[in-house]
Order: structure tokens, then C-alpha cells, then sequence
């Protein structure tokens, strides 16, 4: 969970100096090490050893081109959920061959941006997206990959909002359905079956719910088969939990293992959707204490990071460790918009509210704190990142963070701060 190590005194991702980083491209600011993605990747890739599978990065997570590159460079492919996701995994040099597109409302120009490039496969999640995709490749000549993603109505045991695979979800087709809706892609001229796709939703710890969407998945497939429709890959989704707090996390063979056990001896090529776990714990918030608020019954840490820069505990309520980062001894130089120095000895215990500056009572990134701070301190904010920088905006006219790679003892600026200017650059004033 913790990417920090700490010698002397100093908080380091890999061999740099997180005061190094918020002196150099300022605060607040995400931050990645290539070797923690790098050793994700690794786990999945070792777990799918000797199983005729592919791991296709979940984009949704986390869209850096950077972050794209490095898994396109480690051999990934991808899942997309938009035209602009597809956009990316091309100028980050990814194969548009290894994409499949999943979404339950893909655009008529989405379709033919996604034929045009060649992708592997659509996730068809309804009866008229398969209507609807049949007449688009018709119209331009070709037949399009498609396969269904079905809903197996299994409990993933997580955040309701974060459930994808019950009857009340929007997401896939429903499993009853299922069988007479290849019937008819099967009629349809325009449209080649490649698969059968199932995501049952995210942040899963108990393996057991997605090895039984596993099961049903299998049943379907070989019912289909009876009657002449023959799957090249099954599709099982991602969705592998990461520790935020004190969850218990298998490892990632741990995890797979009753799912491939259902899987073992099968032709078609497996397919796993991995995001939040490839990720999640790969990156980290980093954060400058603007002002300490001592109230009568809270006492405030005012950052300068906030609910656009990180959504996730203003939407789900959810926990991100926060810890102090040691500099030394000696606090960095200031940030653009901070000279001086932090007053360290000043720093003062106390149980805080880590809040941002946007004027919303839910702009917070952590309750109940216990810290020693002062003012000027930098923090960083744990596991962030999936579903950080992915889900920023530019609420309050706030630019959103710089993002770093980290590389050993190198650190790589992957995207610059955004500008103030740019936020209203394709905005007009009325004549």
C-alpha cells in the first residue's frame, strides 16, 4: 500500500526525494513509480503463465499516455470505454488489435472511429447497440467484432456504486436474454461473434463472487456451442481489489487461481480486464498544508489539493492513507505559489480534518487524522493512483495537478499543471 520509503528522515518513491518533486513542479502533484506498475503487470503476467490469456489494461483507471505506454511497451492490451480512450492507447503506441471496447451507449461515431482503427472486439451491452453496430459497418463495408457482455446477476460484495454484474445494474445484457441475442448478431451481416464478456463491478476481495460469474459464463458458452455458435475468447472482466486501509488483498495468483481452475483445459483465449489493481497502489497525491484551522470542536488541515484533484472520498466516502512526508530534517523551497520554509518545529499534534480550499462542506480527502503539522508541510495522500488524476476536474476554475514518473533515481514530468488560461480557452464572451 505505502510506495514511501523512508531513510533519514527522507520520503522517497523509489530513489527520489518526494521534497525534490514538490520543489521541482510544485504542489499539488501525482506521483507514479514505474516500478511498482511495472511489478502489477508482472503479478498478473506470472499468474496467467501457461493459460492462453491476455491482460488488457482497464484505460478508465488511470489515462495517462505515459502510463498507456508502459503497459502497450510490457506487451498489454487494452479496455476502452470511449472514443477518447481509444485516442490515447493510439498515441501512447498501443495496438488497436489488442482493444476491445466496452460502454452502454457507444456513439455512431465511435463505431467507425473504432472499425477504422481495427480494434479486436466491441462488449456489446444491448439489443440495439448490436442493431445499431450492424448498420454502421454496413455502411461502411465492413463487419464488426462484437461480443456480448452479459449480466450474470452475481453480488460482488463492494460499494453499490461501484457494482456492475445485478439485475438493477445498466451495465450488459441479462443473462436470460443472453442466448437469443446471438441468435440474433448471428443473422445480422454485418456483425462477426468473437466472444462473451462479464464484468461483475470493482474493488473485489473475495475471489469466490467472480469465479461464480466465471461458472455461469461457462455454462452459457457451452450452450452456445450446442447450437452451432462457437466463441473464440471469453471476456472476464477485472475489477481486483487494492488495500486502501486494512483490507485483506490476495495475491494476484491467489486471487485468479478459482477462476482458472473453472477455466483450466478451455480452447478459447481468456481475456481480464485489470485496472485499479495494476494502478492503484503505483501512485500517490502529494500535497502542501496551506492552513491549520483550530476550531472548537474540529481542527482543520487545509491542503492544497481538493475534491477536483481527488474524487473519491467525496463520492464514495472512501478512506486514503495520508501520511507526512519527511524532507530531512529541513523542509523544501517553496512551491510557486509558497515561499519560505515549513515551520517543522512548530509542528503540533492534534486530530484533523484533511480538507481542500473548494467551497463545497464535502471537499475533504481524510477524517480524524492524527498528525503533527504545521504549516507548509507536505503530505501525501496514499493509493491514488486509480481513479485520481482519471476523475479530476476543474471545479472552482482550479487547473488540475502535474503528473511525475518516477524511474529509479529519475523523475519525469508525464503531464505539465494545467494553466488558468487554458481552463476558458474555448469559451467566448457573447457579441
Amino acid at each position: 500500500m505505502n510506495l514511501i520509503n523512508d531513510t533519514n528522515g527522507v520520503s522517497r518513491v523509489e530513489g527520489v526525494a518526494l521534497s525534490a518533486i514538490a520543489e521541482r513542479f510544485g504542489t499539488p502533484c501525482y506521483v507514479y513509480s514505474r516500478a511498482a506498475l511495472t511489478a502489477a503487470y508482472a503479478s498478473y503476467r506470472s499468474a496467467l503463465a501457461g493459460h492462453n490469456a491476455r491482460i488488457c489494461y482497464a484505460v478508465k483507471a488511470n489515462s495517462n499516455v505515459a502510463i498507456l505506454n508502459l503497459f502497450a511497451r510490457l506487451g498489454a492490451g487494452f479496455d476502452i470505454v470511449s472514443g477518447g480512450e481509444l485516442a490515447r492507447v493510439i498515441a501512447a503506441g498501443g495496438d488497436p488489435a489488442k482493444v476491445v471496447f466496452s460502454g452502454v451507449a457507444k456513439s455512431r461515431a465511435e463505431m467507425q472511429q473504432a472499425l477504422t482503427a481495427g480494434i479486436h472486439c466491441f462488449n456489446v451491452e444491448s439489443a440495439s447497440e448490436l442493431e445499431q453496430l450492424n448498420t454502421v459497418a454496413g455502411e461502411m463495408g465492413k463487419r464488426a467484432p462484437v461480443a456480448l457482455r452479459v449480466n450474470p446477476n452475481v453480488d460482488p460484495k463492494t460499494h453499490p456504486y461501484i457494482s456492475t454484474g445485478l439485475k438493477t445494474a445498466k451495465f450488459g445484457v441479462a443473462f436470460d436474454t443472453a442466448r437469443e441475442l446471438y441468435r440474433g448478431a448471428q443473422a445480422l451481416p454485418n456483425l462477426e461473434i468473437r466472444g462473451i464478456a462479464c464484468h461483475i463491478g470493482s474493488q473485489l476481495l473475495d475471489p469466490q463472487p467472480a469465479a461464480d460469474a466465471a461458472g455461469k459464463v461457462l455454462e452459457l458458452v457451452d450452450s452456445l456451442a450446442a447450437e452451432g455458435i462457437a466463441l473464440e475468447h471469453i471476456d472476464l472482466g477485472g475489477g481486483m481489489g487494492i488495500r486502501y486501509r486494512d483490507e485483506v488483498v490476495l495475491p494476484t495468483a491467489d486471487y485468479l487461481a478459482p477462476m482458472l481452475t473453472r477455466l483450466a483445459g478451455r480452447r478459447e483465449m481468456l481475456y481480464f480486464e485489470p485496472g485499479r489493481s495494476l494502478v492503484g497502489n503505483a501512485g500517490l497525491l502529494l500535497t502542501r498544508v496551506e492552513v491549520l484551522k483550530h476550531g472548537e470542536e474540529k481542527n482543520f488541515a487545509i491542503v492544497d489539493a481538493a475534491m477536483n484533484d481527488l474524487a473519491r472520498p467525496a463520492l464514495y466516502d472512501a478512506w486514503h492513507e495520508i501520511v507526512k512526508v519527511g524532507a530531512g530534517g529541513t523542509a523544501p523551497a517553496g512551491t510557486p505559489r509558497e515561499s519560505g520554509t515549513a515551520k517543522t518545529e512548530n509542528a503540533r499534534q492534534s486530530q484533523y480534518e484533511i480538507v481542500g480550499p473548494i467551497c463545497e462542506s464535502g471537499d475533504f480527502l481524510g477524517h480524524d487524522r492524527n498528525l503533527a503539522l504545521a504549516e507548509g508541510d507536505l503530505l501525501a495522500i496514499l493509493s491514488a493512483g486509480a481513479y485520481g488524476m482519471a476523475m479530476s476536474s476543474n471545479y472552482n476554475s482550479r487547473p488540475r495537478a502535474a503528473e511525475v514518473m518516477v524511474d529509479g533515481e529519475q523523475m519525469h514530468l508525464i503531464r505539465r499543471r494545467e494553466e488558468v488560461a487554458q481552463l476558458f480557452a474555448l469559451e467566448s464572451v457573447l457579441p
